[in-house]
């Protein structure tokens, strides 16, 4: 027999969310096989099966919170035929439940009854469910031919109307006419609106804005995309300019490129760039290491594999750790203009927006021109006005200009 454990994730998580069993009681476990997703604060992680056998126990459902080191399951030895039948047997030479009593039952048939919702077979989601709504697992009628109650038995029968000389029960709250949805919050949910009111508390937050005229650098993308892609296997787009441009500015203000540690300032002589990917389970901020010493399509390489790797749950701690500066683009949903919020410990965040075409004054004409709003979010207590002002108006600079920067790549 083998016990299935909350592994040690990461040194500031001590406890995560069962997101989805990957293999059922009965079913056959090879060493080395996934056996349950845990979602985390961070990342979705995969736990293994230290040895082969057959999973026999379940000890957390779905949607429960466990911590670091905590048994959620069991493997024993044997194949998984065996494994299903041994309950059935029991639970065949059990004797039916008896008819519920209109008096109530003394002492020791309560305990007989807990002893007999023991060993009942169900499963995890059911067991949960029967305990918050105090419901003993051997009165419920299961539809599974097999006698296995599910979650939908137990809502089944708390649904059912009451005995006729069953106790009063206790005041009903609110009838629930539809009008609304009650839904939990993932783990990662809580943990960014938990984190995010408290980079609003604990910050002096203040956002400057500018604008890009985005012409040449997409009469650029157009002239050199399709040589780009296929010397680099990878398309130009604007994420890798911005980029670029982010490092060049950080330079000339380090104090952008830093965070406050208790009462120092920590400059941080590297540049891992966050790039803020939305998935279906909330924002995420991988980051583009060392994104000073990569060119234009190692970056673009980058940002598309950790786009991917978000979309499809297999960030790792690694790939979300050590940001220090983020770059968020509300124009991919069609955001004119926004006051990005700090990543973290992170004293800025740069967010882009929507391209869109607007009359500007060109010396003394009026042009259509494709102009981006820009902003610039900073922690007032490290950086000063002149600082962010004048890093926006670098990043301006440089992209309107983006010839050179390429080239100075």
């Amino acid at each position: 027999m083998a016990e299935i454990r909350v592994p040690e994730l990461a040194e500031s998580i001590t406890e995560g969310t069962i997101a989805k069993w990957l293999k059922q009681p009965g079913e056959n476990v090879d060493k080395g096989e996934f056996i349950v997703e845990l979602e985390t604060d961070k990342v979705n992680v995969e736990v293994i099966s230290e040895e082969a056998g057959v999973l026999s126990e379940l000890l957390a459902a779905e949607g429960d919170t466990v911590e670091v080191g905590q048994v959620i399951a069991i493997v024993g030895e044997g194949s998984g035929a065996p494994a299903q039948q041994a309950p059935q047997a029991t639970e065949a030479a059990a004797p039916a439940p008896a008819q519920k009593e209109e008096t109530p039952a003394p002492a020791a048939a309560v305990a007989e009854e807990t002893s007999s919702s023991d060993r009942t077979i169900a499963s995890p989601a059911a067991r949960k469910l029967a305990r918050e709504k105090g419901i003993n697992l051997a009165d419920v009628s299961p539809v599974d031919p097999m006698g296995r109650v599910r979650a939908q038995d137990v809502s089944a029968h708390n649904n059912a109307p009451a005995p006729a000389a069953a106790a009063p029960a206790p005041k009903a709250e609110a009838k629930d006419d539809g009008r609304i949805t009650r839904e939990k919050m993932t783990r990662r949910r809580q943990t960014i609106a938990k984190r995010l009111l408290e980079v609003r508390q604990s910050t002096a937050m203040l956002t400057t804005f500018n604008e890009i005229d985005m012409s040449k650098m997409m009469e650029l993308r157009s002239r050199k995309k399709d040589q780009f892609f296929e010397q680099n296997d990878v398309r130009l787009g604007f994420m890798s300019f911005f980029t670029k441009a982010v490092v060049a500015a950080l330079k000339k203000y380090p104090y952008v490129n830093a965070e406050i540690d208790g009462d120092e300032i920590l400059l941080k002589n590297y540049f891992d760039i966050g790039i803020a990917v939305s998935t279906d389970g909330g924002l995420v901020v991988p980051n583009v290491v060392d994104a000073d010493r990569k060119s234009f399509a190692q970056i673009e390489a980058s940002i598309g594999e950790l786009a991917k790797k978000a979309r499809d749950n297999k960030l790792t701690l690694a790939d979300m750790t050590g940001g220090s500066f983020t770059i968020t683009n509300g124009g991919v949903f069609g955001s004119l203009l926004s006051t990005p919020i700090l990543n973290g410990t992170q004293v800025g965040i740069l967010g882009m927006h929507t391209i869109q075409k607007r009359p500007v004054a060109i010396g003394d004409n009026i042009e259509i021109r494709p102009m981006m709003y820009v902003a610039l979010s900073y922690d007032h207590r490290v950086i000063d006005g002149k600082d962010s002002v004048g890093f926006l108006k670098m990043v301006k600079e440089l992209l309107e200009n983006p010839e050179d920067l390429l080239l100075g790549s």
